[in-house]
């Protein structure tokens, strides 16, 4: 039997549990209880309203019906996600991509490149005004605003501005900041030279494409460097910033994040993805990135990643393991101030185009023996949160991972460590808990731990006397393809101000008392 299956009438038996979350835990089954304390006001990071966002890939923007007011399908999963994320256009392919205002335009000259595997092939094309004007339309739509990216590696400061004209111009205040560049601390791979390539080198391109963005939008905000992984390059360019001259206006420093990769890769597994060591690697680029944007005056967002990278591992990406990650990973970097987060997605062609023609969980599939019918059965790509199957688009397990953290957005996060209190009871879980702007309370704890139930006690304080509403985050297992997010049970507060839960192994709990 796979040992990450939980057994069916066992998850039965504690989903029951959850729903009644005031009485007595079954003394039969072995808990590892801690009691956290909750007060009325908060004093840590406040998330964002707009903290939830994904990413998708500028060459989505050639499928001009894709982001459009036309999509309602894509519309209402937008919308279901969150109320108001933030798109991001980014991505590999976003360094081909070249502005084509009218259907006149001709294509430009491009500079020669390198082909390198696993990289995208120098593939251009074209951006319209059309698509532009399709995307503004569904961000009002959806209520959701936009990271735009614009390409570095082949483009020239004169296009950039014309394009950052346009988009300016018709996205308006659905546009929150230009990004210039996708993953340039690897440049040096295929688009510069790896002899000369450094965070220098890339802050002196920037500047000159920047300032020509400035120039035709004096108003123009900016999100930098978007690094692939190495977080080193904002500290650098922290330090280098205060000898910029009439620097333009970056509002915040950027990265990216990817559990690991490619899908071959066996690593890349659910108990590697749960384990605490996971999150603590996350904590010290977190570390790094507020301290840089620090420095700058800035905030830090991570604006793509998912749990591998290459378009994601079947089994791995695709199932609630990816949902517990999601949510706990989000949570964490909104208690370190992150502005928000992106999980990359999209349609199947154009993230495979972006790793250079192919998704590696295909070719894993077919070496496990899997029919094209099983192939089809799973998203493609494998991580994508929102999925495409038969015109139908569907929120994904990781989509519900961003979906149960973003009940917190908006609120004032607390700095206390209650995950550290949950491990300290020999459980893989993580809490965290917000104050919202109505004065409720939110506490959610994800229980990563493949074995162990935790019991909770939440001490809210006496004469908190309030309405409870319990939420649960499940699935049949923790590599299910399904993941459900359910309203379990209604209740108030003990006289002592105090409230008991169940963690079931592989599920989250969030409690809203207000």
């Amino acid at each position: 039997m796979n040992p990450f299956l939980l057994n069916r009438r066992k998850f039965v038996a504690t989903a029951a549990m959850a729903a009644a979350a005031t009485s007595l835990r079954a003394q039969a089954i072995p808990v590892k209880q801690a009691t956290l304390t909750i007060p009325a006001t908060a004093d840590g990071p406040h998330m964002p309203s707009d903290f939830i966002g994904l990413s998708y890939e500028v060459r989505q923007l050639t499928d001009v019906d894709f982001f459009s007011p036309k999509n309602e399908g894509l519309i209402r999963s937008f919308r279901e996600l969150a109320r108001n994320g933030v798109l991001r256009l980014g991505g590999n392919t976003s360094e081909f991509a070249y502005w084509k205002p009218t259907p006149e335009s001709p294509e430009p000259e491009h500079s020669a490149v390198r082909e390198v595997v696993g990289e995208p092939k120098a593939s251009y094309y074209p951006v319209t005004a059309k698509a532009v004007r399709n995307l503004a339309e569904f961000l009002k739509a959806t209520g959701w605003t936009c990271l735009y990216g614009i390409g570095m590696g082949t483009n020239t400061p004169a296009r950039a501005a014309e394009e950052a004209t346009f988009v300016a111009r018709t996205l308006g205040d659905r546009l929150q900041y230009f990004q210039i560049g996708n993953e340039v601390d690897l440049f040096n791979r295929h688009l510069r030279d790896p002899k000369t390539w450094s965070a220098k080198t890339y802050l002196d391109e920037w500047l000159a494409l920047a300032r020509a963005i400035t120039a035709a939008v004096p108003e123009a905000r900016f999100g930098m460097p978007d690094v692939a992984s190495d977080v080193n390059w904002l500290t650098e360019i922290a330090a280098q910033w205060p000898a910029v001259q009439n620097p333009p206006h970056v509002t915040t420093l950027t990265h990216h994040y990817y559990f690991g990769g490619p899908a071959t890769n066996p690593a890349v597994n659910i108990p590697n993805l749960m384990k605490p060591a996971t999150m603590a690697k996350v904590q010290k680029t977190a570390d790094l990135a507020t301290a840089a944007a620090g420095k700058m005056d800035a905030r830090v967002r991570m604006t793509e990643g998912n749990t591998c990278y290459r378009g994601g591992k079947p089994g791995v990406s695709d199932v609630f393991a990816a949902a517990l990650w999601s949510a706990d990973y989000s949570l964490l970097l909104a208690s370190n101030n992150y502005s928000g987060v992106n999980l990359h997605g999209g349609t199947g062609k154009s993230v495979a185009v972006s790793v250079g023609g192919s998704l590696p969980g295909d070719a894993l599939l077919a070496e496990q023996g899997a029919t094209p019918a099983e192939i089809a059965s799973h998203p493609h790509p494998f991580y994508t949160p929102i999925a495409t199957f038969d015109g139908r688009y569907e929120l994904e397990p990781v989509a519900r991972g961003l979906q149960f953290a973003g009940a917190m957005s908006g609120g004032r996060l607390f700095k206390d460590d209650f995950t550290g209190q949950l491990q300290a009871r020999g459980v893989n879980a993580t809490g965290y808990a917000a104050v919202m702007p109505d004065g409720a309370r939110v506490v959610v704890i994800l229980n990563k731990d493949l074995n162990e139930d935790a019991d909770v006690i939440l001490d809210f304080g006496k004469g908190a006397n309030r309405k409870v509403i319990v939420e649960t985050m499940q699935a049949p297992a923790v590599d299910s393809r399904d993941a459900k997010i359910s309203e379990q049970a209604h209740g108030k507060l003990g006289e002592d101000g105090r409230f008991r839960i169940s963690a079931p192994h592989a599920s989250g709990v969030r409690v809203t008392v207000g």
